[in-house]
């Protein structure tokens, strides 16, 4: 350029990370949070991909740390497939408190196992 001697050029990029996206080789990993009934009775739910909003199923009595495959809405390569995106629900309670729920769970009678039964606990 100009009169300046020929020879490569450097460019250095720097890439900040996404606000909720993270990348793992050509996957795209994503914590979706969900509803207390989104995870008991199933729903269907809009996730973000890198390409836009896609509808997802939330299956029935889904726990925090399920992990739903979106195939090929990962990062493209070089053969022309895609890799994937990883979804991980994360059950949140309700920000505001509810009478109404926490009533029900006071007369509610769970099933004999305990999430922690497992453990021997």
């Amino acid at each position: 350029m100009g009169d300046g001697p020929q020879g490569d050029a450097l460019i250095e990029i720097s890439v900040l990370p996404h606000p909720y996206f993270t990348r793992k080789g050509d996957d795209i990993y994503l914590d979706l949070p969900i509803s207390l009934k989104e995870a008991v009775l199933g729903a269907k739910v809009k996730v973000p991909t890198t390409s836009g909003a896609v509808t997802v199923a939330v299956p029935k009595w889904s726990s925090t740390g399920r992990v739903l495959r979106l195939k090929g809405r990962g990062v493209p390569r070089s053969d022309g497939s895609k890799g994937d995106q990883y979804v991980t629900l994360k059950l949140m309670l309700p920000q505001k408190t509810d009478p109404k729920l926490e009533a029900f769970m006071a007369e509610w009678q769970p099933a004999a196992d305990s999430p922690r039964q497992s453990m021997g606990v």
